[in-house]
């Protein structure tokens, strides 16, 4: 869908002032949290401002996710705590409906797990006998 309203118009220029794209580099200012190109840092190593990823911050950060989820997940068992009637295979029970809920996912989750592991394993067999049969021939 297309609109037909015209192209935003820029200002002109004053009179006696230079457009900045016609201004020549060597006169634009130096950007902020950029060094000076004329005034090198002698004897200094260069300072790299990004963050690294490293295995250590990997984990802390999959640790506070953890804990941020399980807290959400304290909240909804505690929030969910009337009793739900069950039955699997002729066994009958009732569990409160976050636990029954809880269980369900984590179920589902482990169901998941199991799957991609078969996949991985005949991915890495055909992997094997790929490798295998371009080496012999």
């Amino acid at each position: 869908m297309t609109s037909d309203q015209p192209a935003p118009h820029l200002p002109e220029p004053t009179p006696g002032t230079t457009p900045p794209e016609l201004i020549p580099e060597a006169q634009t200012p130096p950007e902020v949290g950029k060094p000076d190109k004329k005034t090198p840092d002698k004897g200094k190593p260069p300072v790299d401002q990004s963050s690294k990823f490293t295995r250590a911050g990997a984990l802390w950060s999959a640790l506070i996710m953890g804990f941020l989820v399980l807290i959400v997940l304290l909240i909804f068992i505690a929030q969910n705590t009337e009793p739900v009637p069950l039955a699997f295979l002729g066994w009958r029970w009732s569990l409160p409906t976050g636990v029954a809920i809880l269980g369900a996912a984590v179920a589902g989750g482990l169901l998941t797990v199991a799957a991609g592991t078969a996949r991985i394993f005949q991915l890495r067999r055909t992997a094997k006998k790929n490798l295998k049969a371009a080496l012999r021939g």
